[in-house]
């Protein structure tokens, strides 16, 4: 299985980049790169790449709204240019609060727009003719009524490194999961839970996977949790609280909260309704607190080795064919050395 990470930006992007060239070392496979409404995560995807040898650098995620879909296919060929191969574009929807907060675009048809952006970046990356595009979100030259009349089929000037840029897509709900499923390389959900997985994404990944173009590689699924190799280090696993409270209790409107409603399907209904209504009203710490034990217990590789070992496995058996892991400790050494250990570990299975 590979190890990948999300890249943290507490520290700033030299002070984190310099821990993921360590990770590197220690047997770090693929990095995701942050964006949100902080500093773009292309600049830092151009200096990992300066920095890194091996890792695939991933963007993990770039909104499908505040970039067209042919710079997105242009950004990701330049990167992959500049790492020699090791690019990952990661795409998702983010949310209305984001879009139309901050970017101020509407928030409209994400489903339609993510399909219709992965087609034209292949159609750009392949190189093979002048792009023309008449989908229902994007046109490739615009109509002439939609401008001066004066746009033309281009192609993209440079060849790319590669034709075939792996895509990547954070999606939760049932028929983005399917679509994932149809036309991505990868999948990056969000609070996966193992033993609740399959009632909830199964038949969805079932109904891609059933159209997925057989000469398209198997979908790779990142999933995981946060990773503290050791001794009596369970205490380690309320780390996550912080964290779970702000996506299940404050991400989002309260009636369209995606990260609650798959909290709420993995059977923590009264649980996700009371941790957003308290985080609502500002009372965070009472939030983390009404996380369940179980559900930290059941999603973290947090514990002695042999505990990290048989979960290892319950997530291999859950489908999952990538780690997608949060290295906990309080510099970077004892991160760097929990990568190691989960490497060294992984080798042994």
């Amino acid at each position: 299985m590979k190890i990948s990470t999300l890249m943290s930006y507490s520290s700033g992007y030299i002070g984190a980049t310099n821990e993921i060239v360590e990770m590197e070392k220690a047997g770090l496979d693929v990095v995701w790169i942050p964006e949100a409404y902080s500093f773009d995560a292309v600049s830092a995807m151009g200096y990992m790449a300066a920095k890194t040898d091996r890792v695939t650098i991933a963007s993990g995620i770039l909104n499908i709204y505040s970039r067209t879909p042919t710079l997105l296919a242009m950004t990701a060929a330049g990167i992959d240019a500049l790492s020699e191969g090791r690019c990952m574009l990661g795409l998702g929807a983010s949310g209305p609060q984001v879009i139309e907060g901050f970017h101020g675009i509407p928030y409209d048809a994400p489903m339609t727009r993510i399909r219709e952006i992965v087609e034209i970046c292949r159609m750009v990356w392949r190189r093979e003719e002048k792009l023309v595009y008449n989908g229902k979100k994007y046109h490739f030259p615009i109509p002439a009524d939609q401008g001066t009349g004066l746009g033309i089929p281009l192609k993209i000037i440079n060849h790319p490194y590669r034709e075939e840029i792996p895509i990547a897509l954070a999606t939760l709900g049932e028929k983005s999961v399917e679509m994932t499923a149809e036309i991505a390389d990868a999948w990056l959900p969000a609070f996966f839970m193992p033993e609740g997985a399959d009632a909830i994404w199964g038949k969805a990944l079932a109904r891609g996977n059933a159209k997925r173009d057989v000469a398209r590689a198997p979908l790779d699924i990142y999933a995981g949790g946060s990773v503290a190799i050791g001794e009596g280090l369970e205490s380690y696993r309320d780390m996550a609280r912080p964290g779970i409270a702000l996506y299940v209790g404050g991400m989002g409107a309260k009636e369209k909260n995606f990260y609650n409603q798959v909290f709420r399907k993995y059977g923590y209904e009264e649980e996700a309704e009371a941790i957003q209504t308290l985080y609502l009203s500002g009372r965070k710490s009472e939030a983390e607190a009404a996380i369940p034990q179980s559900y930290l217990d059941a999603t973290s590789l947090i514990g002695s080795e042999g505990f990290v070992r048989d979960r290892l496995q319950v997530l291999q058996e859950s489908g999952v064919t990538s780690l997608n892991i949060a290295f906990l400790g309080t510099t970077t050494e004892e991160r760097v050395r929990n990568c190691d250990a989960l490497r060294n570990l992984l080798e042994k299975i």
